[in-house]
């Protein structure tokens, strides 16, 4: 590649904000993290072989013949540098975002499925898994840093890709991650507490979901979920198409909900009814969502709602799995107070009393801890009997995770609480509880296979415990 900075041609072999990385002729980008600096190790890039760095602040020491360029922003430079590099990928595809704290992985996984029924070619970049039409690449970030993500829509491109559909968190948008990105049109789920460990207050939080919106182009539309107390903020500030979608007030896609069963949904959207093999109110709004983008990327009102019609649950979200002896397992990613309290209610909705529901679910170690004694008393709120256990305590004692979310706990609802700090004995304990017609809600991990402890993730698959209980 060639870029030229004020009549001068620079000639490089590759780009990489990572100095392990760099090889002989790339551009180096000193990007600062959070948790060390790009700029200390600008030295050990030019030993690797980098000959242009670009960066916010110029080292004291600059060597004869490596090109250094200043910048104001090194993370919105290096969006923009991947961005060229692969040949603007995002100005070939029609690429729709999709940010929220809940519903990102089903919105974006649901629409990548509806489009590729419909005949087309697409991608899907998301926390569970990436795919380039039918080709899967594991993923190993919500969104990916700025390299590896225009890498993959450049590769959606070579291979014919005429949408992607791609889940934009808050840490992408503040990282600038998604810098230098043509978007079509973004969709905004839900906004509720999380990540507080990285953003410290839920407003900059809630800023970083703005902020998405703020850079979306006057051709591009913006769907919100009008539902949602900060669905209108969303959309204060952007030049995109401004669209909303609702089940209580006036909306451009309006839902409602008619009946409830584990089976599914049955509801209707814009009038036309759908029996879909979704559960929940919650999952009804991310499918209100889907149907509102697929209609403003022009595709057939009824067709979107016959092929909605057909879809499945995502994995580990609202995964449903029988018991041969009479009860239900609901394995699901909830891992925030409102996730966990939409999930409890519509679990309620259908059982209507006619059951109990056990509810085997932890927090995260070295994250938000403010969350831990509210997510614990939703829990004990909305069931009958509870487990508290370990879930990813990466470098926390899982002992002191729990006694966090025990500290939420009145007398009361303490005495329907057990600890059991081993995840596979939290779970088999709760099986052992349930009875035919029970419910049994495993939360917080969802998709994932692991579990990691002091820096080392192990295998660990909630639901492959629960058939491992069932064929005991």
């Amino acid at each position: 590649m060639k870029l030229i900075f004020e009549n001068r041609e620079l000639d490089m072999t590759g780009i990489h904000s990572d100095s392990r990385k760099i090889e002989e002729g790339y551009l180096f980008v000193a990007v600062p993290g959070t948790q060390s600096d790009g700029h200390s190790y600008i030295e050990k890039a030019i030993e690797n072989g980098a000959k242009t760095i670009v960066c916010r602040n110029l080292p004291s020491d600059l060597h004869p013949g490596i090109t250094y360029i200043q910048v104001k922003d090194s993370a919105e430079a290096l969006g923009q540098l991947a961005s060229l590099w692969n040949g603007e990928p995002s100005k070939h595809l029609q690429l729709i975002g999709v940010t929220g704290t809940n519903g990102k992985t089903t919105v974006a996984t649901l629409l990548y499925a509806v489009f590729r029924k419909l005949g087309y070619k697409a991608g899907l970049l998301s926390t569970v898994c990436n795919y380039i039409n039918d080709k899967a690449i594991p993923a190993t970030h919500t969104t990916p840093d700025a390299i590896e993500l225009n890498n993959l829509l450049a590769r959606m491109v070579a291979e014919g890709c005429d949408y992607a559909f791609m889940e934009v968190s808050s840490h992408a948008v503040v990282q600038k991650r998604i810098a230098g990105l043509r978007f079509k049109g973004g969709i905004f789920t839900n906004l509720t507490r999380d990540h507080l460990d990285y953003h410290e207050t839920f407003e900059a939080y809630r800023d970083a979901k703005k902020g998405f919106f703020d850079l979306l182009p006057s051709d591009a539309f913006a769907l919100t979920n009008k539902d949602d107390k900060n669905g209108m903020f969303m959309l204060q500030n952007t030049l995109a198409n401004k669209q909303t979608y609702s089940f209580t007030s006036f909306a451009d896609f309006k839902g409602k909900i008619l009946e409830s069963h584990f089976d599914g949904t049955l509801m209707t959207i814009n009038g036309t009814e759908i029996l879909t093999q979704f559960v929940g109110k919650f999952n009804a709004c991310n499918l209100l969502a889907v149907y509102g983008a697929s209609v403003l990327l022009e595709q057939a009102p009824d067709e979107t709602i016959v092929l909605l019609s057909t879809l499945q649950s995502v994995s580990g979200r609202f995964e449903t799995l029988r018991s041969p002896d009479g009860y239900t397992v609901i394995v699901d990613y909830a891992h925030t107070p409102d996730a966990l309290t939409n999930v409890l209610n519509a679990i309620n909705g259908v059982l209507k009393g006619n059951g109990n529901v056990i509810t085997v679910v932890g927090c995260g170690g070295n994250r938000d801890k403010g969350k831990r004694p509210i997510m614990a008393k939703e829990a004990a709120r909305l069931s009958n009997r509870v487990i508290l256990t370990s879930d990813n305590p990466r470098f926390e004692e899982p002992d002191d995770i729990i006694n966090d979310m025990v500290a939420g706990l009145n007398a009361i609802e303490k005495k329907k609480a057990v600890s059991i700090t081993d995840r596979k004995e939290a779970i088999r304990t709760a099986c052992l509880l349930a009875q035919t017609g029970d419910v049994i809600l495993i939360a917080g991990k969802g998709h994932e296979d692991y579990q990691e402890i002091k820096g080392v993730k192990k295998h660990f698959d909630d639901r492959e415990i629960v058939r491992e209980i069932f064929n005991s």
